[in-house]
């Protein structure tokens, strides 16, 4: 039980040296990130052993103007049914705020290590690589004073390459990932000619984990948390709580908060801990069809009664692997 353990920790060390400081924009966070995670971690791609397509909607902030819209697709699964070592899996990701657009394509590949005789432990290695396009649009830009030439003309863009690492272990019963995303964004991204608009993801790293309680045969608890760094701001912690019943009703809540996990040079940036509370729901519609949907409410200064976060998942799984294996419906 300890090697992979120990695996996970020499990959964090040398996933942190990825994992520069770097002023730039959060990364997109889906609170519906423990029914797919190949959006915080390569290394997922084929984890359900069959192939799973996934569509996710997220309007964040109703009610204040230029609040972030997302929407992603995804499709990932095993390249080999026979030895299921092979994940491949794709995601297209889609952000707007305000003048801000940017849209990113991703191919992940994941490289499964059997851990055991009866191949209920896994340790997986994966990783991605793909584009990302920064857009401005300076119309959507409104000065006091006309002819600022602080400010940019007309729509401008600017392709960055994207790459991802990440290294994922589960057994039957729980689970534990580390990644790090946009390892290429070492410095912001200048996309406007006047050279004063910088826009781009900082690298961030992810811890992931989770794991299963079986209350009986149609009750189960999925309890999970992800931390989020980016090494400039506060320290993101997700607590979840997902309750299953008889394996087609999932019921559950989240927690969001910042922490101060080591000191930083943000005490003059003001930054708060922007907390928020989610309520989360899924349904198996069929075996291969669920959906998904979750309400977030902000507890900080910016929470109010109408500008809660909507986010919506649809997920429909094709070709299933001939045998039976608890993992791929819970994690």
């Amino acid at each position: 039980m300890m090697k992979p353990v120990k695996y996970l920790f020499v990959l964090l060390v040398l996933l942190c040296l990825f994992a520069g400081r770097s002023g730039a924009q959060q990364n997109i966070q889906f609170s519906q990130y423990v029914f797919n995670s190949l959006s915080v971690n390569p290394a997922y791609a084929g984890y359900k052993e069959e192939w799973f397509a996934q569509l996710a909607l997220r309007s964040q902030w109703m009610g204040v103007e230029g609040a972030p819209k997302t929407g992603a697709i995804s499709i990932d699964g095993i390249v080999d049914p026979r030895d299921r070592k092979m994940g491949l899996g794709f995601q297209v990701v889609s952000d707007k705020i305000g003048p801000q657009f940017t849209t990113s394509v991703t191919a992940n590949y994941a490289y499964r290590l059997q851990l055991n005789a009866d191949d209920t432990q896994r340790l997986s290695f994966g990783i991605g690589v793909g584009v990302v396009q920064y857009n401005l649009s300076g119309d959507m830009i409104h000065t006091s004073e006309g002819g600022d030439q602080a400010v940019a003309l007309g729509d401008e863009n600017r392709l960055k390459p994207d790459l991802r690492l990440g290294v994922y272990y589960n057994s039957d019963f729980w689970y534990m990932g580390l990644s790090v995303l946009d390892a290429f964004s070492g410095s912001e991204v200048s996309i406007s000619r006047s050279q004063s608009f910088n826009i781009a993801r900082s690298r961030h790293a992810y811890f992931i984990a989770g794991s299963l309680v079986n209350i009986s045969p149609d009750l189960r608890v999925r309890p999970s948390l992800m931390v989020k760094e980016d090494f400039r701001g506060p320290t993101s912690v997700d607590l979840n709580v997902m309750t299953i019943f008889n394996d087609k009703l999932w019921l559950g809540a989240s927690y969001r908060t910042g922490l101060g996990l080591w000191k930083k040079n943000i005490t003059e940036l003001d930054l708060g801990k922007q907390n928020s509370i989610s309520a989360i729901v899924q349904v198996f519609v069929s075996e291969r069809f669920r959906i998904g949907y979750s309400y977030d409410h902000v507890t900080s200064k910016l929470g109010s009664n109408k500008n809660g976060s909507h986010e919506l998942t649809m997920g429909l799984t094709f070709g299933r692997v001939p045998r039976s294996f608890i993992c791929p419906r819970v994690f």
